[in-house]
């Protein structure tokens, strides 16, 4: 047997040589030959000249051949021998290695002999399964490469060992490793790609880490985007305590971290697709708090910080952290950083947009964002004037004059109309529209950018069919509306039905139909108590505040309905069922203020009112009707119930009911030209105004 085939030369290829067994010959020799198709000959050269046998002969001239570029005569060579045949006679040596301690000494050069001979054969199959894949003969080639990994397995029966390995042998085990799961991807065999590259990082071939990154990198890859369900793995491969992974999304996740982690313990270089690939994977899931934790993880130079921060802000952003994202945002926006960039601009001006005491912030990074959309990034003008209107209309709510408020909610509807005329597709930017232009009384384009927004929505998103039910009951179209509401719970699930049954439930009390109300309020409760086994008796806060069916508003809801009843007891049980699940809340305390103005128990209801402004200082509600109770108290209170009705119309200038009140103010104060105005507006709002603010979809 011999112990070596190598193929030597200098840099510039002035010498080359074959040698085994402590012999060389030139490469020239045998060339000459095999250019002159005597391969028998060339292989009875390497036989005498090297002291091979014929296996072994023909293993070298293959390679040789391979090495020349001449795949179809290497492929020749190889089909002359049966190197399976070979494989079968080398495996007896190897099972001797571990048949007795006592005669490891007197094999040990036994066995280097066999592995250097095993390593010629192994790499002969390896180079025949290449020549195949460069021929196209891709099912061949995995068919040939298969049978590597076979036959290392069978000689290594206890794994290929750490030490003492023929460096060539383990080179080639590595490389049919490696390609086996990529030539059945060629082939289009997915699911056998899926078994070749779990039998590549479950069984024991000594990889090294680099080798065994990359093909945990590409079956990762593979696995999100091969389309192909690729189950758990087999019972057999599975240890016992171990994570097992439910599906593709799972177990990619799991070989990215594993890869992350060979990053953080210096076992890999960085690889930046790694990184690309988990942001992938954990975004689909929506499990990016996860990815803020490998981002932090990652050490300082590897990316520019301001990359890092903006990344962050996308985590934090992802999973509510509104402030943590715009605290990185701003240092990213810093004037030494790099106060033009614009992707962090505009999500900069899309978390401001979502707060009224931010969106002044908002409108200067959104307006930042305009400035620089330009030559190639000008298609995001119209990301960047939605997010102006957006902080422009949120600004207004908070602003502190008329005019102002009026200006701001001008400029706010031009920025989104200009925006459609960049992004006419964009659903969202038709329902913003529609919020607007309702917010604003202009019904009927309200109405169509909801229809729009249910067209391009397919109707799969619950807001829009909300939007477009209040849109109705704002034209006093209830019968209308209430058919949206059917619809729309045709189109959801059971547990997403809470929001629009309650609606319902509404449009029958605008009906007059209290008994259909308190029917549709029933089949809520049911929903609740259905909601409520699903979770077990022992639900956390955080459980209770993501049900899907909300049974304080279920609660709250009824008992305003039996306060239009007068019907005062069922008013107070209810209360008293809400205040078990939220013991203080603005909502509440009006509710209850209202029943003690209807029992005429004017101190109390006006101490419910005060509270509910304690927790909610801009509760509009409570704001109205405290006013309206010191319009009664005299002349003297008559400025304090002016303040308070006008304060309310600073934060909700379509509130019928306090230009109503204020109306009453302005009369009983003697100026009767602004208590005609206010009377009008109230008037003109009450033929306008849905059951609902169309603010709580906004």
């Amino acid at each position: 047997m011999a112990d070596s085939g190598e193929y030597e030369g200098d840099d510039d290829g002035s010498v080359r040589e074959l040698c085994a067994n402590g012999a060389c010959m030139k490469a020239a020799e045998v060339e000459a030959k095999l250019d002159e198709g005597n391969i028998q000959e060339a292989e009875s050269s390497l036989r005498e000249g090297l002291s091979l046998n014929f296996e072994e002969a023909r293993a070298l001239l293959g390679r040789l051949e391979y090495q020349r570029g001449n795949v179809e005569g290497a492929l020749r060579v190889f089909d002359g021998i049966d190197l399976h045949a070979a494989i079968q006679r080398l495996q007896p040596s190897f099972s001797e290695k571990s048949a007795s301690k006592k005669c490891r000494s007197r094999s040990d050069s036994h066995v280097s002999v066999s592995q250097h001979a095993a390593s010629l054969v192994l790499e002969a199959i390896y180079l025949k399964a290449k020549s195949l894949q460069k021929l196209g003969r891709l099912t061949e080639a995995a068919n040939e490469c298969k049978s590597v990994l076979d036959a290392v397995e069978r000689i290594f029966q206890q794994g290929i060992p750490d030490a003492q390995v023929d460096n060539r042998l383990q080179e080639t085990v590595s490389r049919a490793v490696e390609l086996l799961p990529e030539l059945w991807k060629q082939v289009g065999c997915d699911h056998d790609a899926v078994a070749a590259y779990r039998r590549a990082l479950l069984s024991q071939w000594n990889l090294d880490n680099e080798c065994c990154a990359r093909i945990q990198k590409r079956f990762a890859v593979f696995l999100l985007h091969s389309g192909v369900e690729a189950g758990p793995p087999s019972l057999g491969s599975q240890v016992e305590g171990s994570y097992v992974p439910k599906n593709n999304l799972e177990e990619a996740i799991l070989l990215l971290l594993i890869l992350m982690k060979k990053y953080h313990l210096g076992k890999i270089k960085w690889d930046p697709a790694v990184m690309e690939h988990l942001t992938y994977a954990l975004s689909l899931c929506s499990q990016t708090s996860i990815l803020a934790k490998q981002l932090e993880e990652i050490m300082p130079g590897v990316f520019l910080r301001s990359d890092r921060w903006n990344a962050l802000a996308l985590c934090y952003s992802a999973i509510g952290q509104n402030d943590a994202a715009l605290n990185l945002l701003r240092k990213s926006l810093h004037k030494h950083e790099r106060p033009n960039d614009l992707m962090a601009l505009l999500l900069a001006a899309k978390i401001c947009s979502e707060d009224c005491h931010l969106a002044a912030e908002g409108i200067q990074y959104a307006r930042t964002a305009l400035s620089n959309a330009q030559g190639k990034d000008e298609h995001l003008k119209g990301v960047g004037l939605r997010m102006l209107g957006l902080c422009l209309g949120r600004h207004a709510k908070v602003s502190s004059s008329d005019y102002e408020r009026s200006r701001l909610q001008s400029e706010a509807l031009k920025s989104l109309d200009g925006a459609i005329t960049f992004e006419n597709n964009n659903a969202d930017l038709f329902f913003d529209l529609g919020v607007r232009y309702a917010e604003q009384r202009n019904l009927s384009t309200a109405l169509r950018y909801a229809k729009q927004y249910i067209d391009a929505t397919g109707g799969s998103v619950l807001k829009g069919w909300k939007l477009l039910a209040l849109v109705l009951s704002a034209q006093q179209r209830f019968s209308e509306a209430e058919v949206v509401t059917d619809a729309a719970l045709d189109e959801t699930t059971k547990w997403e039905q809470g929001p629009i049954l309650r609606l319902k439930a509404k449009l029958k009390i605008a009906q007059a139909l209290p008994m259909d109300a308190i029917e549709t309020y029933r089949y809520l409760l049911a929903l609740v108590q259905a909601q409520r086994k699903s979770f077990g008796p022992l639900r956390s806060l955080s459980q209770i505040e993501d049900d899907k069916v909300n049974e304080f508003q279920v609660w709250h809801g009824l008992a305003n309905l039996y306060s239009g009843l007068s019907h005062w007891k069922d008013v107070a049980i209810c209360m008293g069922k809400a205040r078990e699940l939220k013991a203080y809340s603005a909502e509440m305390l009006h509710t209850e203020g209202v029943m003690h103005e209807g029992c005429g128990q004017t101190h109390e209801a006006l101490r419910a009112y005060i509270n509910a402004l304690l927790i909610e200082p801009s509760y509009v509600p409570c704001k109205v009707l405290v006013g309206s109770l010191f319009s009664k108290l005299g002349p003297k209170a008559l400025p304090v119930a002016r303040s308070l009705l006008s304060d309310a119309l600073r934060i909700e200038p379509t509130n019928r009911k306090a230009w109503y009140y204020l109306g009453l103010v302005h009369k009983d104060d003697g100026r009767i030209a602004d208590a005609a105005d206010c009377f009008q507006a109230a008037s003109m709002l009450e033929e306008s105004d849905p059951i609902e603010s169309f603010s709580s979809i906004a």
